[in-house]
């Protein structure tokens, strides 16, 4: 049987504490695990694999990493036990051949990959690769290398990318309800207009929004992310931007699904 299309989605995924409580995020990560049939693989691009150079996962069973700070106990608890595709990940290092990716035995999934995963597929039974972000290379290298990333789609693999457009922790406000500030708006949607008008190339120069970028992305981790799900998109996907809110005044929480109509 010829598996579905799959989609290409972005989660904003926060705070790992995000995960402990029902709330906007995890019921929208729920609901699109839901909404789609089940893929056959994911391949997922966390802003917390930030490396020199290129990596996918290659391993079996690729180990849980607890990559956060003193957070919650119950954090260091969870386990998200989704098998490897090694034949996957030879797959995309064969694709992806002129970023010299290497096959990598030692990370697993850290937590911009499985906690969004365990709302999404609770069960873990999709296997996982990871992609690392190459830190060395331009925006537009990373939107232009994550075309060749769409044709996997049609063979039922789901391109994840798991980071936030607007990420600044050392101006957050840990209270609830608070409203954002004014520039985390401005660029969140500076952002949002150009992925809906598909001005890609506008998203990959983000730069150019100025003191407003300077702020909303003091490192580039978090974003990059957003570029691989938009190379990976195409032109008649149905896109649709979910769990739009922010937290903490400097944490966009928004979604990108790209689905076949």
């Amino acid at each position: 049987m010829t598996p579905s299309t799959a989609p290409a989605v972005f989660f904003g995924h926060g705070s790992p504490t995000t995960i402990l409580t029902e709330n906007t995020a995890t019921k929208t990560w729920r609901e699109i695990g839901d909404r789609f049939e089940k893929p056959k693989a994911i391949l997922c691009v966390s802003a917390h694999w930030f490396t020199r150079g290129s990596f996918v996962t290659a391993m079996d069973r690729p180990r849980t990493i607890h990559d956060f700070g003193p957070l919650s106990p119950e954090l260091f608890k969870m386990s998200y036990p989704a098998p490897g595709a090694p034949d996957l990940a030879a797959q995309v290092r064969d694709a992806l051949s002129e970023a010299d990716v290497g096959l990598d035995h030692k990370w697993g999934l850290d937590h911009g990959a499985w906690t969004v995963l365990s709302k999404a597929y609770p069960d873990a039974d999709v296997p996982v690769v990871q992609l690392s972000v190459d830190g060395t290379k331009p925006p537009e290298w990373h939107l232009k290398i994550a075309e060749k990333l769409s044709a996997f789609r049609d063979d039922g693999v789901l391109i994840a990318g798991s980071g936030n457009i607007v990420h600044n922790l050392s101006v957050m406000e840990w209270k609830e309800g608070v409203p954002p500030y004014d520039w985390a708006v401005r660029f969140h949607d500076y952002i949002v207009g150009n992925v809906e008008a598909r001005n890609y190339d506008a998203v990959a120069s983000y730069r150019s929004a100025g003191e407003d970028a300077a702020l909303a992305v003091p490192h580039p981790d978090h974003f990059l992310p957003i570029l691989y799900v938009l190379g990976a998109s195409r032109d008649d996907d149905r896109l649709t931007v979910e769990s739009d809110y922010y937290e903490f005044k400097s944490l966009s929480m928004a979604s990108f699904v790209f689905a076949p109509e």
